[in-house]
């Protein structure tokens, strides 16, 4: 199943309000992991790899350390779908 980039947005969403506490409707594609959410590279390889899990793709760590904001992950895992 291709997901549309909402799906992978609101997917994305839930996964980081798991690891952060943070209500899903207040993560948004414009939102900086490090500055606005306020997450670290420790909790981002944890969202990555249950967004891995969750969207049956695989992220590698040279590709989710350049993603700054929520938006670049939800248009990698756009990309990167089969």
């Amino acid at each position: 199943m291709a997901y549309t980039e909402q799906d992978i947005l609101a997917g994305l969403a839930e996964i980081v309000a798991e690891e952060t506490g943070l209500p899903t409707d207040t993560i948004t594609a414009e939102k900086s992991f490090v500055d606005d959410l306020d997450i670290d590279s420790l909790a981002i390889m944890t969202i990555v790899t249950n967004a891995e899990d969750k969207f049956d793709v695989t992220i590698p760590d040279d590709a989710a350390k350049d993603f700054n904001t929520v938006g670049d992950a939800v248009n990698f895992i756009n990309g990167a779908q089969a």
